[in-house]
């Protein structure tokens, strides 16, 4: 049993422990949150609260820490977590710099602690199904790739604090994120890659990005947005394989060269209802039950690597300081 502590009582986290109190082996003992409505939440959960993670770790015996607080806030209590020896789990992205993700994973090193990163879409049967389908080339050699998030502009977020570059790190690292993270996954760390921008004159933010990303003889595309404009969240991707597409958007469907259509089955259990904008979902289950069952067994996590991690940081990072 894991015995967990939330920092961060908000979106993320009310779709944290909705979903904790469907696994087993997890318990929320407490949270974190300095706001009267941040103790309206904890007392309708049940649950205690905190005003700041060390008067928490102080009072309660814990044995993972699960980070989701706003990005600017990740590294301060990531450091904090593991310098108290506690494995942690951080909400997407891990940091906004190379260098503070560097220092997380040093630290857990030297604590043996693990790191869980949560890049969800590693959890979906669409993802296991691609990534599988490219490690072992069912359908060939990847000849061309192309991804695509696509959303109205996040004007939900509390004080605005999406649309600050140096708490969020702006569309590139809130948005784009989960693309590039399951891109590096497929293919690796790229060669090179460029990309543009469009956004309205005097705006805050870039509303729209293209990326190219080369792996040698493979080009791989991506496209994300925050709108100005009522467009309702978008996600989908195409991998051109040399024995077909597959396809993803409302279904999973792999068009051969020749014969019928094929689709897969994607459907996931149990659907928990999330407590945000998103409808009710099984991958935060999947993938928390994955990271308790990992901290159970003191090992790290075999969806992602701390190398691809990173890299995805690193790359985000120079985006960011282009645009």
């Amino acid at each position: 049993m894991q015995k967990v502590a939330i920092v961060g009582v908000g979106g993320m986290g009310t779709v944290h422990f909705n979903n904790y109190a469907q696994i087993e082996k997890a318990e929320v003992k407490a949270v974190v949150g300095p706001s009267e409505a941040d103790k309206k939440q904890a007392q309708k959960w049940g649950v205690k609260i905190y005003p700041d993670l060390e008067k928490l770790l102080a009072a309660e015996k814990i044995d993972l820490v699960d980070i989701c607080t706003p990005t600017f806030l990740h590294v301060e209590y990531a450091l904090q977590a593991l310098n108290a020896g506690k494995n942690v789990i951080i909400e997407k992205p891990i940091a906004l710099h190379r260098e503070d993700a560097d220092r997380i994973f040093a630290l857990a090193a030297e604590k043996n602690a693990q790191v869980y990163v949560g890049q969800v879409l590693h959890f979906t049967r669409e993802v296991e199904i691609l990534k599988e389908a490219v490690k072992n080339k069912k359908y060939g050699r990847v000849l061309d790739a192309y991804f695509i998030r696509l959303t109205a502009a996040p004007d939900w977020s509390a004080g605005g604090w999406l649309f600050d570059k140096e708490k969020s790190g702006l569309l590139p690292f809130d948005l784009h994120i989960h693309d590039l993270d399951l891109i590096i996954s497929l293919f690796g760390r790229p060669e090179s890659y460029s990309f543009n921008t469009a956004g309205s004159r005097g705006g805050k933010f870039k509303e729209h990005y293209r990326f190219n990303y080369n792996f040698g003889e493979l080009n791989v595309g991506a496209e994300a947005a925050w709108y100005k404009a009522s467009y309702p969240f978008t996600a989908r991707w195409r991998v051109y394989f040399e024995k077909g597409l597959l396809v993803n958007e409302e279904k999973l469907i792999f068009y051969p060269a020749e014969g019928e259509p094929v689709e897969f089955e994607t459907a996931q259990e149990p659907k928990i209802e999330t407590g945000i904008n998103l409808p009710p979902t099984a991958m935060f289950y999947h993938e928390l039950s994955h990271f308790i069952e990992s901290a159970e067994k003191g090992i790290p996590t075999d969806r992602m690597t701390e190398e691809e991690l990173i890299t995805t940081v690193e790359i985000l990072e120079d985006i960011a300081k282009l645009k």
